[in-house]
């Protein structure tokens, strides 16, 4: 009902105008629940039953007692909206974040919240929202050009140095990282404070992750090992910031191995496609950044006892070894004795064997004495010398006329070339001349012969139109004749058909016309189709006059088109 206070007391003219302090007090004063629920019927009075479109925002599935709450929003407004258990079961079209749906249902209030909202009884789907569509769009994009594709993806440091992260320094979210950190295993954090929504967030997160890779190894502020890009979670709208091109683009560029902690494990942005590890929540990231430290020192314990263990037992195995080894190796005195005679041997050996090898060698240059005192080097000099006079210039002149009798070769095969190239050149003048001659005869012969085939084809198109215009129906309209239809558009030939047609469509020459039979027929007219020319249905009309006149007794009878 309409929220209508009571009706004030009239003050008679005459009377002094009371004060302001009167006025007030004299309003009828509401509780706040009376207000509520005054508030509450009204507004379910006026919108009873409403059908609203647009798309759903902030939806993460049924709660604990089993209703759904959600926003349905548009680019102007957005309102809340729940379902409640039992009507949740019966819905055909199950709420997803981003579908753009119609929502039927009432408006109500919820005065705990002194909001308004609607009781959803039923959805349908109505398309993707113009969010989830330009998501969609931007990834294809992306994808396309390769910034999500695997072989990019980097391996995340096992123990890094320092972890750079980028938050809303003053969030949960920075909080959770940090405490996670230190109870796993404390490492410097550098913390780049950015806005993780609304406007100019994509812009920040862009330039904090291009901040951290412009740091050098030798600046003042140590460069991460890995960052963390961390957010809360939130609805479409809220994480919008990290879909943003630029972003992804930073990520992309990153030369830190980056890991994206965006939202919680349902929520899914486009720089989790580009990072090179994505975790379900900021403390997830975390776990992945650093490894546990008691498990580390507890680990290496183990290894340097293992270690330790083995070692002592590997030299325990050699000194056994070792031992066994040299009981069964032989004295000294043994291994020397066969060596020690093969050398007394030798030694008693040497003296006749270089006594012998001297002899030999001392012959064998008394040879080649002699051999030198036969043929003296001075005499075979001597000799080359004469040969070398003998021959005297004879080299340079055959060279000479070796190089004369090629010039007068080479000249000849050069007039022979000559003459061969304008042999060539006549006969390709020739064939050029043939086919020039043969394409202007072909060319006129296709002209002449496109000219007889149009020709052709414009004899037998003014035949067919002629020989249409003469087997038309049109024409036998013209001359009075009517084509009679019944509801289906067929040709009604027989009168006894057309007294049953529950309609009939009259096709004059110049139009249509629509009849409705009256259901008789007059008995004196026969249903035999009459055959009447032109010229006989002029005679009967001269010679009854005015065949179509209102006083006319005789009824005339339209003959069939179809048997004319």
């Amino acid at each position: 009902m309409p929220l209508v206070p009571p009706p004030r007391p009239v003050a008679s003219p005459a009377a002094d105008i009371p004060p302001t302090s009167v006025l007030t007090a004299n309003q009828p004063e509401w509780s706040v629940g009376e207000l509520a629920g005054a508030l509450k019927r009204t507004l379910e009075d006026a919108f009873g039953h409403v059908r609203l479109r647009g798309e759903i925002s902030g939806y993460r599935g049924q709660h604990g007692s089993g209703h759904a709450y959600f926003s349905l929003k548009d680019g102007q407004a957005r309102i809340d909206a729940v379902v409640w258990k039992g009507v949740f079961g019966r819905l055909r079209q199950k709420p997803q974040e981003g579908l753009e749906v119609v929502a039927t249902g009432r408006i109500t209030t919820f005065a705990g919240k002194s909001s308004y909202q609607i009781v959803v009884e039923s959805l349908e789907p109505a398309g993707l929202g113009a969010w989830m569509a330009l998501l969609e769009e931007r990834k294809k994009q992306l994808a396309a050009e390769g910034l999500f594709a695997p072989e990019h993806k980097r391996a995340i440091p096992y123990l890094p140095r320092v972890v750079g992260v980028v938050t809303s320094p003053t969030g949960a979210v920075i909080r959770d990282i940090l405490h996670r950190l230190e109870d796993r295993f404390p490492r410097p954090v550098l913390v780049w404070p950015v806005r993780v929504q609304g406007d100019g967030a994509a812009e920040e997160v862009a330039a904090a992750i291009r901040g951290f890779n412009a740091l050098g190894p030798n600046s003042a502020i140590p460069r991460p090992d890995v960052l963390i890009v961390a957010r809360g979670g939130g609805s479409i709208e809220d994480l919008w910031a990290f879909n943003e091109e630029c972003v992804v683009r930073a990520a992309f560029e990153s030369g830190i191995p980056l890991i994206s902690a965006v939202g919680h494990e349902t929520d899914t942005t486009l720089i989790d496609y580009v990072s090179d590890r994505r975790a379900p929540t900021p403390t997830g990231a975390a776990e992945m950044a650093v490894p546990v430290r008691a498990d580390l020192v507890a680990t290496v314990a183990d290894l340097s006892a293992r270690a330790v263990g083995s070692i002592g037992r590997r030299v325990e195995r050699d000194r056994s070894d070792l031992r066994a080894l040299a009981r069964a190796l032989p004295s000294a005195d043994a291994l020397l004795a066969a060596k020690r005679q093969r050398l007394d041997l030798a030694e008693a050996r040497l003296a006749p064997a270089l006594a012998a090898g001297a002899s030999r060698h001392r012959a064998r240059l008394q040879l080649l004495l002699d051999r030198m005192a036969r043929r003296s080097p001075d005499v075979a000099l001597a000799n080359a010398r004469a040969r070398l006079a003998r021959i005297d210039h004879r080299p340079l002149t055959a060279l000479r006329n070796d190089v004369q009798r090629k010039g007068e070769a080479l000249s000849q095969l050069g007039r022979r070339l000559v003459v061969a190239r304008d042999a060539s050149l006549e006969r390709a003048r020739a064939l050029q001349a043939r086919r020039a001659d043969r394409l202007v005869a072909l060319s006129n012969r296709l002209t002449q012969a496109g000219l007889r085939g149009v020709e052709r084809r414009r004899d037998r198109l003014e035949g067919l139109a002629h020989l249409l215009g003469s087997l038309s129906y049109r024409a036998v309209l013209e001359r009075g004749y009517v084509l009679v239809r019944d509801a289906a558009g067929l040709p009604v030939r027989h009168a006894a058909k057309a007294v049953t047609a529950s309609r009939l469509s009259l096709q004059f020459a110049d139009g249509t016309v629509n009849a409705v039979p009256d259901g008789t027929s007059d008995p004196s007219v026969s249903t035999k189709p009459a055959r009447r020319t032109a010229r006989s249905q002029q005679t009967s009309d001269g010679a009854s006059g005015k065949r179509n006149a209102p006083n006319a007794t005789a009824p005339t009878r339209q003959g069939s088109l179809f048997d004319a």
